[in-house]
């Protein structure tokens, strides 16, 4: 029974392993012709990529020897042309090595004929010298007088003659210039007042403010009359209501202090709140915005002149002349007319039409400090065109147009002349406004010259000069004495019709801010 179990485990494990062999062997052949296939496979991928990269070799072979064939091309041709232009080149310094031979042959030879020629002229001005001698020799004898002294007989009478005929030249010619330097002047002169043809209109000393209806003088006055004190008080300014339909006059000498009246009061009639605070509200903001008017007004004036630049402090007091007025001429005005007279004639007579154009519009730039500074508007105007960088020759020509220094250049006599011009303008100034408005000038300059004095406004055409006094340094009863103190130094420096009235203001201001 053991025995029949072995043998069929034997026989079953022999058939199993001829099983196994026979499917190894299977296995091992199909594995061998998977490698041989794979092998091919591997050999012609091997074989195609060789080819491509022989290709591309071959490929880039021949586009590189195409591009080393084009740049050599090139290079040969550069070379070639370069070649050409060298022997251009040398074929033309050849010709010219050739021309300068020539040259200098041609030189040598003419050098020799210079030199014979030199000699000969030597010889020959030997020879003339000895003639002169022997000549001169001869004269002496038959003249019985030396050469010399001949010499001097007869250069007394060329001298004698020469100063008869030249007095009657000098003469001549002088008649005749004056005659056509008058011809000139007048035409030149008459063409450049045609040129400027500018009107007069002389500045008066009060400006009309048009009311809405006459039932605004009653709130423009205010309770007691407190309104129109507050704008008195701030700007110095009479306001005159009066039975004129619609409107309110302000009078006062200061043109400055009249506009800024007459632009405040404006804005307080639009606003329809008049009040005293309100007032001085309105008037001060008005007084910081004249400043940018003023620069405005200078910068206006550079562009209407066509003049390139300027410093800024210059602009500004050019804007200020706008508000003053010279023998009611304004200043602004006849410096824009100064100017362009005398850069038209300068034009006319070939100078510096700039410089004399920018010397004439800042002849009477002083005039806009003179009542600030002391000094005279010439004075004052020379140092501002220094300080601020202008030209010498600017300088020169403004400063001599009142005669106080000699002018040196054509530009100056011009604008002394072109000043003249517009100032005796008919109409042009009025010597009788110029006199009140200095003497009310004259008026304030005292009231202001007291220590404590803050402010002093000349109204009421000159009869009456209103204070502000500084309340820390002047005390109520030191106020009567002030006032009494003025109204002396008033009768002793200044000559008036009538009487004038001195007040002195006093006030105390307690301010506080609720938070």
């Amino acid at each position: 029974m053991i025995g029949e179990v072995v043998l069929g485990v034997l026989l079953v494990a022999g058939i199993g392993w001829l099983v196994v062999r026979r499917t190894s062997a299977r296995v091992l052949q199909r594995a061998r012709e998977e490698a041989a296939t794979l092998l091919r496979t591997a050999e012609r991928e091997a074989e195609s990529r060789v080819k491509e990269a022989e290709l591309s070799a071959k490929e880039k072979l021949l586009q590189a020897r195409t591009e080393f064939e084009a740049v050599a091309s090139k290079r040969r041709a550069e070379i070639e042309s370069v070649e050409r232009r060298l022997t251009q080149r040398e074929d033309s310094l050849d010709k010219r090595l050739g021309q300068v031979e020539e040259r200098d042959r041609e030189l040598a030879t003419r050098e020799k004929g210079l030199v014979a020629r030199e000699q000969e002229s030597e010889r020959q001005a030997a020879e003339a010298e000895r003639l002169v001698r022997e000549q001169r020799q001869r004269l002496e004898q038959i003249a019985g007088m030396t050469a010399g002294q001949a010499k001097e007989e007869l250069i007394h009478t060329i001298e004698d003659q020469a100063r008869v005929e030249g007095a009657q030249l000098a003469r001549r010619i002088e008649e005749e210039a004056r005659e056509q330097a008058g011809r000139q002047a007048q035409r030149i002169i008459g063409m450049a007042i045609q040129r400027s043809a500018s009107d007069y209109v002389a500045e008066s000393t009060v400006s009309v403010v048009v009311l809405p209806s006459d039932e605004m003088k009653g709130r423009i006055i205010g309770r007691e009359g407190r309104n129109i004190r507050a704008l008195e008080m701030a700007t110095g300014i009479d306001l005159i209501v009066d039975d004129t339909p619609e409107a309110v006059i302000l009078s006062g000498f200061d043109p400055f202090r009249r506009e800024i009246a007459r632009v405040a009061l404006e804005r307080l009639i639009a606003d329809g709140r008049i009040h005293p605070a309100r007032v001085e509200e309105v008037v001060e903001k008005v007084k910081a915005e004249f400043d940018q008017r003023i620069q405005q007004e200078g910068e206006a004036t550079l562009l209407e002149l066509k003049i390139p630049s300027m410093h800024p402090e210059l602009l500004r007091l050019l804007g200020r002349l706008r508000y003053r007025f010279s023998y009611g001429q304004n200043v602004l005005h006849h410096s824009k007319e100064v100017a362009f007279l005398a850069a038209t004639m300068a034009a006319e007579l070939r100078g510096n039409a700039a410089v004399a154009k920018r010397a004439g519009l800042l002849h009477d730039i002083g005039k806009a400090i003179d009542r600030e500074v002391e000094g005279t508007h010439l004075e004052l105007g020379i140092e501002l065109l220094r300080k601020h960088g202008e030209s010498e020759e600017v300088v020169h020509a403004m400063a001599c147009h009142h005669g106080d220094y000699e002018p040196q250049t054509l530009e100056a006599v011009l604008v002394t002349a072109a000043d003249a011009l517009s100032a005796a303008r008919p109409g042009a100034r009025r010597e009788v406004l110029e006199t009140y408005v200095k003497r009310l000038e004259k008026l304030e300059e005292i009231a202001s010259s007291f220590k404590g004095v803050q402010k002093s406004y000349a109204i009421q055409a000159g009869r009456e000069i209103r204070v502000v006094v500084d309340s820390g340094k002047i005390a109520d009863d030191q106020a009567f004495v002030l006032s009494k103190e003025i109204a002396r130094r008033i009768e002793a420096e200044l000559t008036y019709p009538g009487q004038i009235k001195v007040t002195v203001i006093r006030e105390t201001r307690a301010v506080e801010i609720a938070r």
